[in-house]
């Protein structure tokens, strides 16, 4: 007993604070966003509010569980936990039932329990020990790939699950890999993944891989400063697709005209491939390959987005990326958060004074949508609040993880920055309108206990190893 209080004693205080005071205004935020006259009281145990002050009680109880055990135990264990956590994704695959479109819950009795939540602690964990090991080598591509599909695994199975977003969450691990020495390339393509996903939504796919075809000529030439050698190339692709209009025009075999542009790139590609085969071509090489690729992925994004989303998840993104409005159906949600959050003002309309919460206007109030209770009820002052204590705790975990000497606590510090920052930015972000609704909660806020003691659980683990962090393991 006395050492876990020694141990307690040198946890943190700040980012304990910060937790705290996090808890407890999403606590009071529940309280509001579904308060009625006939349940005031705020430890009503039949109401939402009153279980969630069940599952901040069981958190506390983990915390204290958790500085029982020696910091080495976590890297120790770590695969051990991931697998565990992978065998339970299988069982939710297999016996969960369906709730609001996803197979994400396992249920014992009235209690129902997310499994995928967990699922990010033992990433991490998992994740923090390959990379940390020395034999890891981040530029090396085996290495590369271990590490991905470790992250790839819980992805695929949570997407099977149909709980997107909770699978989009192992995004976040890009900066972790980045941190520890992932070459700049991958953080490019990151983003151009990104750009070219919007992108496919405004502008036919001939017009992409046009201009796609013309950057990567054009930092060729900027590049190599081989610009006959780009002009040349130019020349190849316009005299291929030349080709391809006259075989058109003459035996009349209506070649579709994307088609055309994607059969004059990979030939003039190949052609210089072949050309320079042997030869020290390294820049070339690179960006082929991402060329190639950039439109392989291009059309996947339409592939995916047609014949595998549902209608609802195709509306969603529509909606959000302004190609349509639907106010009344699948933009609802977000329109009446705005409506919500804008009518807060600067300081608010007051504790349970919230007309769009009393009335039911926004659906998901205590859980995803959370955020517009408290702009409703706190205005510019408890919205600004709330996102300076997120950003604060994110920057004290990144500083916390600098300060580690061992290399497993210091990715394990930037995995979980990562992740909160991820939810953190999109839960709020879907709330006023800048980012798609997927369904993520905002940690430490919304209702519910699988969120609440997951993320937890992460956090005070990685308090945990910093009040070790002079050792190594």
């Amino acid at each position: 007993m006395s050492e876990r209080k020694s141990v307690l004693s040198k946890i943190d205080k700040t980012t304990a604070l910060l937790y705290l005071l996090l808890v407890l205004f999403g606590w009071i935020s529940i309280y509001a966003s579904v308060y009625n006259d006939e349940h005031r009281y705020i430890f009503d145990f039949t109401q939402r509010y009153g279980k969630q002050m069940i599952w901040i009680i069981i958190a506390l109880i983990l915390i204290l569980f958790i500085f029982t055990i020696q910091s080495n135990v976590y890297a120790q264990l770590s695969y051990v936990i991931y697998g565990i956590s992978i065998f339970t994704l299988l069982i939710v695959l297999a016996f969960a039932k369906e709730v609001n479109g996803a197979r994400a819950w396992l249920e014992f009795g009235s209690i129902k329990i997310q499994p995928s939540e967990f699922t990010k602690f033992a990433a991490i964990l998992a994740f923090s020990r390959f990379v940390s090991q020395e034999r890891y080598k981040v530029k090396h591509i085996k290495d590369q790939i271990f590490a991905t599909l470790l992250l790839l695994l819980p992805f695929a199975l949570i997407i099977l699950q149909k709980d997107t977003g909770s699978a989009l969450v192992y995004v976040a691990f890009i900066f972790p890999f980045f941190r520890e020495g992932m070459p700049g390339i991958y953080l490019f393509l990151f983003f151009l993944a990104i750009f070219l996903f919007i992108v496919s939504f405004f502008y036919g796919l001939e017009t992409i891989f046009v201009v796609l075809f013309a950057a990567t000529l054009l930092f060729y030439a900027l590049n190599t400063k081989k610009y006959k050698e780009t002009i040349l190339g130019l020349f190849v692709f316009l005299g291929i697709g030349t080709l391809f209009i006259m075989i058109d025009m003459f035996f009349s075999i209506k070649i579709p005209q994307l088609t055309i542009i994607v059969s004059s790139i990979i030939l003039t590609v190949s052609i210089f491939f072949a050309v320079q085969f042997g030869k020290k071509a390294y820049v070339y090489n690179v960006l082929s390959a991402v060329l190639i690729g950039a439109i392989v992925y291009t059309f996947s994004i339409n592939y995916i987005f047609n014949d595998i989303l549902e209608q609802h998840q195709r509306t969603r993104i529509n909606v959000f990326l302004g190609v349509k409005e639907d106010n009344r159906g699948v933009g609802y949600n977000v329109n009446q958060s705005k409506i919500a959050i804008g009518s807060g003002g600067f300081t608010g309309k007051g504790f349970l004074q919230g007309t769009q919460t009393k009335l039911d206007f926004v659906p998901e109030q205590d859980t995803d949508f959370i955020f517009c209770t408290v702009g409703e009820e706190w205005g510019f002052v408890g919205t600004f609040t709330v996102v300076a204590m997120f950003i604060g705790l994110i920057i004290r975990i990144v500083f916390l993880a600098e300060r580690q000497r061992s290399a497993f606590s210091r990715i394990y510090g930037y995995s979980l920055a990562s992740i909160l920052f991820i939810h953190f930015a999109v839960n709020i972000g879907m709330t006023i309108g800048l980012a798609p609704v997927i369904g993520i909660p905002l940690p430490f806020f919304s209702y519910g206990g699988s969120s609440l003691w997951a993320f937890t659980v992460m956090l005070f683990v990685f308090l945990r190893l910093d009040v070790s962090r002079n050792e190594t393991f």
